[in-house]
């Protein structure tokens, strides 16, 4: 539930960009190449991700010009002083940082002491990009509480000491791509923001509806990371003898496993449909879109997954000064405000949406405000509290004109979809069967017998689908030769999966192989549901078949095979529907389009759609569940 803030909002905001400007070609000054292949990635992950200017607390020799606390206390000061607040007058301080300078104390008491603070609350939010956000979120809770009248909120981030050359020299200036990648990513700078009870008494302030935090951290594995030695190994730093031979192991570098990184994104806008759907906000209401995203090319995956669920922002209401100060983390969004702010775009009554990642082990937030003046704030008589948006069925139907009934349609049931997907996603990744692959703990004897579970049940899926087709009859008759197509790619998948298992070290016979309890149930719904007039309802369950072969599979497979030493010939089946499956979804979404379009009644049809889904996801599961 989103419990929208009464009376928050914030008053100001400042930032610290330490140094000049440091362009790609000067960058080798301050995080030197290791050798001739480092050069090489450089480029290439510069091309990607569209940095053209970034800053460094650092000096030509590799000393730090700055610490972690001071550029936070920087920013800070030049918020309070474009607000013309004394820094007595503040009693709460929040700050958000993936590392601070010190392991210990936390952050905000750093802050608080550079700044050479009175003594207030703190509290100190420490993960990656989304702990600023995390502040942000509890400082807004304070003063919506009454608690504090004032108060200010800092993230800062100086990951650039953890990149120098010298960082390297234990392991010979050797390393893997994990964590090679980041050191062309990442750069320093520091963001602050006032939040006050009321707005400024001149100019504008903006009004914080809300912020929404969500950790998916049961979900997937580590995807960012500082100390761990390798991403499949779970030994810490501190389990070593000493620091010098967890450094000499390479326990202390900044990875990130790029193959992770698109799960995020689909995280991301899921969460973003379920709020939609919600009535949380619409998208056709936000003004500017400030999207803090790690490389250009990752701005192109989130405007793709919205115009597929129909949610899309235009591009020219999105924000970014991603090329000019850099990625700095949980610092980004403050920084990204402060720029937008000073670009005069902001008119009074505006809305601006705030979406920020986080890779570590996958977090999402976003927050919305508004442009207000003072004469907008309300009396104390007339503060009240807004209803939470819980369930969207709760909520009216907007009034649509005929013309756009068919489109409002599908875009409405590709967001109730999107519901269904994300309480699957999230339940699947916290089953036995992934969570022991995610604890590192899978064996080739696990795949076996999953195999073994599986195998039976893939067996039958062409055969429901080829049930349908002889019962689909007017006005459906155009699905026909979809669903036959799709029956066809997938009539000897079993086979092929069979032969992985045997190549696995699998010897059970192909006609004595059973499907567990969930597995029999699932299919027995969907012959059930293939038998009846009709069945468009089973596009539901396609939609969460595929869906689980290319959002989930390709994520699994990398350390399925490190983790069971079995050949890749074992896996050419899960490595096919990885990459095949986003073709079958498209063929899948024209399915839905023309399901809809020739129903006599549409409303059901999409009902129908969604339901069935809903029961696939819930016996899916039931099989996944089963396997171990």
């Amino acid at each position: 539930m989103i419990k929208p803030y009464a009376s928050v909002y914030i008053t100001g905001t400042g930032k610290y960009m330490p140094g000049s400007p440091v362009d790609n070609e000067a960058i080798d000054q301050f995080i030197a190449p290791m050798n001739a292949r480092c050069t090489r990635l450089k480029k290439r992950i510069l091309e990607e991700n569209g940095i053209q200017t970034r800053h460094y607390a650092l000096d030509a020799n590799g000393d730090s010009t700055h610490s972690n606390a001071q550029m936070a206390a920087l920013a800070a000061r030049q918020c309070l002083a474009r607000t013309g607040t004394s820094l007595a007058d503040i009693s709460f301080l929040g700050t958000g940082t993936s590392g601070g300078d010190n392991v210990l104390p936390g952050f905000a008491n750093a802050v608080q002491g550079e700044l050479g603070a009175q003594p207030m609350v703190t509290s100190s939010h420490q993960g990656v990009c989304a702990s600023g956000m995390s502040a942000l979120q509890y400082a807004a809770l304070m003063v919506e509480r009454g608690d504090h009248e004032h108060g200010l909120v800092v993230a800062s981030e100086f990951p650039s000491r953890l990149f120098k050359r010298t960082r390297f020299a234990s392991r010979d200036y050797q390393t893997d791509f994990d964590s090679h990648f980041l050191r062309w990513m990442l750069s320093d700078g520091a963001g602050a923001c006032q939040l006050a009870q009321r707005p400024a008494a001149s100019g504008l302030s903006l009004k914080l509806h809300w912020v929404h935090l969500k950790s998916f951290s049961g979900d997937y594995p580590l995807c960012m990371q500082v100390g761990h030695p390798e991403k499949n190994q779970p030994k810490s730093y501190l389990d070593y003898p000493s620091f010098a031979e967890a450094e000499k192991d390479g326990a202390f570098f900044l990875r990130q496993d790029i193959r992770l990184l698109p799960h995020l994104f689909d995280v991301g806008i899921h969460e973003y449909a379920r709020m939609v759907q919600a009535g949380v906000f619409q998208p056709e209401d936000i003004d500017h879109f400030l999207c803090h995203y790690s490389s250009e090319k990752f701005s192109g995956v989130v405007a793709d997954l919205m115009e597929k669920a129909g949610l899309v922002i235009p591009q020219e209401r999105w924000y970014s000064n991603l090329k000019t100060r850099g990625n700095t983390g949980a610092a980004s969004i403050f920084i990204m405000l402060d720029d937008f702010l000073a670009s005069g775009r902001l008119k009074k009554g505006e809305k601006i949406l705030f979406f920020v990642p986080e890779s570590g082990r996958f977090t999402v937030s976003y927050a919305l405000l508004e442009a207000v003046s003072a004469s907008d704030a309300p009396t104390p008589a007339t503060v009240q509290t807004m209803p939470a948006a819980t369930d969207h069925r709760d909520l009216p139907a907007p009034p649509v004109e005929a013309a756009d009934q068919d489109e409002g349609l599908m875009r409405d049931t590709l967001k109730e979809l999107a519901a269904v997907w994300q309480d699957y996603r999230s339940a699947a990744w916290r089953t036995p069967l992934i969570h022991k692959i995610v604890g590192r703990q899978f064996t080739a004897a696990d795949y076996r017998r999953w195999m073994e579970h599986w195998i039976p049940q893939v067996r039958e899926g062409s055969k429901w689908m080829f049930e349908a087709v002889e019962n689909i009859g007017a006005p459906f008759l155009l699905l026909k030769a979809l669903i036959t197509e799709h029956g066809n790619d997938e009539k000897n998948d079993f086979m092929i999966l069979y032969e992985d298992y045997r190549m696995a070290g699998g010897d059970v016979p192909l006609d004595a192989l059973v499907r567990n309890p969930g597995g029999e149930a699932l299919n027995a719904y969907m012959h059930a549901a293939a038998a009846r007039m009709n069945p468009v309802g089973l596009l539901g369950g396609i939609y969460i078949i595929e869906g689980t072969g290319q959002r989930i599979i390709p994520a699994l497979l990398p350390m399925l095979k490190a983790q069971t030493g079995l050949p890749p010939q074992a896996f050419r089946f899960l490595q096919y529907h990885g990459d095949n499956d986003p073709h079958h979804l498209e063929r899948w979404l024209a399915a839905v389009d023309i399901a809809l379009a020739s129903s006599e009644d549409a409303a059901a049809t999409s009902a129908e759609i969604v339901r069935t889904a809903r029961e696939v996801a819930s016996l899916y599961l039931l099989h996944m569940g089963g396997v171990l």
